[in-house]
């Protein structure tokens, strides 16, 4: 496969960044090549908003530059991620066709200037586009340089959704064929009979545009769906010239990490390998939890394969409000951290920091300062570091947990008119994946179509919007022996956003046998006592955000609500169904606690931390296959800790045997199991 052949050329982990060389001089280029030969990269993301410069005007296509550099890049050893060019549309464009510019919701025009600045249903658009690559794909077809297609970039970053007529039009031919045509089954799935919406016809129908009040629920989700679909189709048509043209060349395009806008799940088996970019706050309490759960959503999407960090900051970004550096080790602790969760790939952007430009406060690889500076030396010395494991690439990372994510549930779980604002889709799952984080716990980040079989326990983050048939799947899997954790506001709604009836959460009631009959959502600052009774008898927590009327249908209590007002109501539950047991949580509960009560289901479903005893902080994962395995540690916290190591290990940078290894604060330990079994 292409995409084998790839991974093989480079010969180890790749390391590299994105390389705008039209923005310098011939003499900086040369410079350019030198640093990236001592800094060990071998693979850069070239050509990305390259368009202005190949097509100046209209079919006067110029690729001088670009054949300049690609044999730069091969003369030196350096494998090319080439770009499409089609991010940003050049200023001819949106001069000769204003028609292409994209719309907001209330009306306004988004004109050139910035980037993204296309509607992605604009038929000229795409037409242009696609001349673009056809160009690109035959001129570079063969050449030495090119290992990897790079198609768009950061796909609904700036605009997750356009409104003008031409998108209008094509949102109603996306309807007609997701509902074969039959205004009456748009009309069911929609429930316009409330607030006299029924549509007599598809072309009455418009986008959700600013409304006087909240515009129907079922229409907004299916506009984010539509909006999704478009702006992949615009993937999908490079996608198949390049696949046409160039068939022994791989392709990816770029995730933006939390983008709501764009269905990872959906896209990734249309790409050769998974690719994200992902800039976490240094100013966070914990931004390795932000970071560890996108990284195992990559992998997750990508089934286990390797995935490339395209993109991250080599220190400070330049779009936040306050942008904080990386202090010393951070930029290697957090690329480690890739690493260890499944990347065969570490870029940044950028290579060299632009002089220019609305990202030139954006740090580089070499940054203002030049090379003589401690950025550049640190990833130096990060390359240096990541060459000298070349067996590493290829390994794979394999859990016993799974949380489930879907994207059709988080567009539909944060629109309006919601019983509260505050259940918001990455804030609740970061409340389940931390403390299993912490716990020592590998997971998987997937959806709820994935099979569940290979899972011991399945973790399931306020699911509101859930099919019949993947309720179906999630008892199947739980009668069949797994093990299944439910937080509250999960089952209550169909695929077209339809509430199923009969006490929440319906399809999921016989699993877990509870019913709720309503939802309590708490004020802003309202905390609630619960207290543990049974196997949890001496257990005592505080809740917040939300309850609800929990009446057990078969499940037993494992905590309890002790507000005088809700004394002894279950807050969490346990089920046994089949040959498996279900839990539920009514309740947001605070950290320790949840962390206790996701540390009883691992131990329920005989899962055990990858390494035991660590300290809460320190991150602990193994890669392992075709006879390589490495353990990889890394400390998350401002403290030194001892580790004291099972089993026989060489640390692979020294290749000294080891039997405990001390990491300082962002520390790094990369072992080598010395018997792979």
């Amino acid at each position: 496969m292409p995409v084998q052949q790839f991974w093989r050329r480079l010969g180890g982990v790749a390391f590299g960044g994105d390389y705008n060389p039209e923005q310098w001089p011939a003499e900086t280029r040369a410079e350019d090549l030198r640093l990236m030969a001592e800094a060990r990269v071998n693979l850069v993301t070239v050509g990305v908003f390259g368009w202005a410069r190949v097509e100046p005007a209209r079919g006067a296509y110029d690729f001088s530059l670009f054949d300049q550099v690609l044999d730069d890049l091969h003369a030196h050893g350096i494998t090319a991620d080439l770009a499409t060019m089609t991010a940003s549309p050049p200023p001819w464009l949106a001069y000769e066709h204003p028609e292409i510019l994209p719309v907001t919701a209330d009306g306004t025009v988004l004109g050139p200037g910035g980037r993204q600045h296309f509607c992605p249903s604009s038929p000229v658009y795409r037409e242009r586009a696609a001349l673009l690559v056809e160009r690109l794909a035959e001129h570079y077809r063969g050449h030495p340089a090119l290992g990897l297609w790079h198609v768009g970039n950061e796909y609904g970053c700036h605009i997750p959704a356009c409104y003008c007529e031409v998108s209008a039009a094509d949102f109603r031919r996306w309807l007609r064929e997701r509902y074969d045509d039959d205004i009456e089954a748009l009309n069911d799935a929609w429930s316009t009979d409330f607030w006299s919406q029924r549509y007599a016809r598809f072309e009455h129908i418009q986008p959700p545009r600013v409304a006087p009040t909240y515009p129907n629920p079922a229409q907004q989700l299916d506009y984010a769906r539509f909006s999704d679909e478009a702006l992949r189709a615009c993937y999908d048509l490079e996608a198949g010239i390049l696949r046409r043209v160039t068939p022994d060349v791989p392709i990816t395009t770029n995730f933006l990490a939390g983008l709501k806008a764009v269905d990872v799940f959906g896209w990734a088996p249309r790409m050769d390998v998974v690719a994200v970019d992902c800039y976490p706050d240094p100013n966070d309490e914990r931004p390795h939890l932000v970071t560890g759960l996108v990284y195992d959503t990559m992998r997750g999407a990508g089934g286990g394969d390797p995935w490339i960090l395209m993109e991250q900051a080599p220190s400070a970004v330049n779009w936040r409000a306050r942008n904080a550096i990386k202090q010393p080790g951070r930029m290697r602790l957090w690329s480690w951290q890739a690493v260890a969760q499944g990347a065969d790939a570490i870029l940044y952007f950028q290579w060299r920091q632009s002089r220019g430009g609305a990202e030139k406060f954006h740090s580089g690889m070499v940054p203002h300062a030049g090379a003589d500076s401690r950025v550049y030396r640190e990833i130096a010395a990060l390359g240096q570091e990541l060459a000298s494991v070349p067996d590493l690439p290829g390994t794979r990372v394999s859990n016993q947990v799974a949380v489930l994510l879907d994207w059709n549930s988080w567009w539909a779980l944060e629109l309006d008119s919601h019983p509260s604002d505050g259940v918001r889709q990455e804030d609740r799952l970061l409340d389940h994946y931390g403390p299993l984080f912490d716990l020592g716990a590998g997971v998987d980040v997937v959806p709820p179509s994935a099979d569940l079989t290979g899972y011991a326990l399945v973790v399931v983050p306020n699911l509101y919007l859930l099919s019949s048939e993947d309720a179906g799947r999630l008892s199947s899997y739980v009668s069949g022996g797994g093990a299944l954790v439910v937080s509250f506001f999960s089952g209550i709604v169909d695929e077209h956003d339809r509430v199923h009836l009969g006490g929440y959460p319906a399809p999921l009631r016989e699993v877990l046998g509870v019913r709720v009959e309503e939802f309590c959502p708490a004020d802003e600052h309202e905390t609630f006592a619960v207290r543990g009774c049974g196997a949890f008898g001496q257990l005592d927590g505080v809740a917040d955000l939300w309850r609800e009327d929990l009446r057990l249908t078969g499940a037993e209590p494992e905590l309890v609500f002790d507000a005088p007002d809700w004394a002894g109501r279950p807050a969490v539950t346990r089920h046994e169904y089949g040959a498996g047991t279900a839990r539920y949580l009514s309740t947001r509960l605070d950290e320790p606690t949840m962390r206790a009560v996701l540390a009883r289901a691992l131990a329920d479903a005989g899962v055990a931390p990858v390494v035991e005893g660590l300290p809460q902080g320190v991150q602990a994962s193994v890669r392992a296959g075709a006879g390589r395995r490495f353990l990889i540690l890394l400390n998350h916290t401002g403290d030194k800790h001892d580790i004291a190591l099972g089993g026989e290990w060489t640390d692979a940078f020294s290749g000294e045997n080891v039997s405990a290894v001390t990491l300082p604060p962002a520390g790094v330990a990369v072992l080598r199991a010395t018997s792979p079994t």
